[in-house]
């Protein structure tokens, strides 16, 4: 009898003891679905936000033929310069939605450092070819390859500098330029671009890692944008005529 007691404690202690242990487990499964949901649902919310930059860098097409149409209708003339910039940006815009789609944690910084210098390579062409400048030196400073010591922070830092260094020279030469006509309007739209490259660059000095979609995300939603207006800027009044205003 003693020991059918015992017996039976020692069982009853054991189920304890077994229900016991089993709490920690639910819970860090509960925990690992809730994450796994939160990651999914993270996923939708950027698959849907990249649906609605393709179907606006999409609509671009029809705004710029629409806009051609209106400028010949009104015998308005843009440069050929300003003409062949906004056409690139439009057909440049859907590969930057498709771009964006295959952006990672892991190629986010590096796909954001050749967007950037590829934009300001970009504008400098045009302030060469505006202001009359000789090539531009490019600075000796390079950025950290893929893999190096350096941190994420200090690789940050040194591509800003090395890029603001680029446009504050662009941003000078421009502004002894001057112009008239429609070539005042080119002169415009390339002074709205350095001013938005000095805007990003303000913003990525206190980026981090955790914010490399809204960082993607963000730079081709203002690509759009700006090469929506540039497409308007097209049919701006200082066009019509290369003759001085009075």
């Amino acid at each position: 009898m003693h020991c059918m007691s015992v017996a039976t404690v020692a069982v009853v202690a054991g189920l304890t003891l077994m229900g016991c242990n089993t709490a920690p487990v639910v819970e860090s499964d509960r925990g690992d679905e809730k994450a796994v949901e939160k990651k999914a649902a993270e996923q939708r919310e950027r698959s849907e936000e990249a649906a609605e930059l393709e179907r606006r860098a999409t609509n671009l097409e029809s705004q710029w033929t629409e806009m051609q149409t209106k400028v010949k209708t009104r015998d308005r003339t843009a440069t050929a310069g300003l003409r062949e910039e906004v056409q690139e940006d439009v057909k440049n815009a859907q590969g930057a939605v498709a771009d964006l789609k295959t952006t990672t944690e892991e190629n986010w910084w590096e796909r954001h450092e050749r967007a950037l210098e590829r934009s300001v390579s970009d504008v400098q062409a045009d302030v060469q070819r505006l202001t009359k400048q000789k090539t531009m030196p490019e600075p000796t400073e390079k950025p950290e390859p893929v893999g190096t010591a350096a941190g994420f922070g200090e690789r940050r830092d040194a591509f800003v500098s090395r890029l603001r260094a680029r446009v504050d020279a662009m941003e000078e030469q421009l502004d002894r330029t001057k112009a008239k006509g429609a070539l005042e309007t080119e002169l415009k739209d390339t002074r709205s671009r350095i001013d938005k490259l000095q805007e990003d660059l303000d913003k990525l000095r206190s980026v981090s890692p955790d914010d490399w979609w809204d960082v993607s995300s963000e730079r081709v939603d203002h690509y759009i944008e700006r090469v929506e207006q540039s497409i308007k800027r097209l049919d701006d009044n200082q066009a019509q005529t290369n003759k001085p205003r009075t």
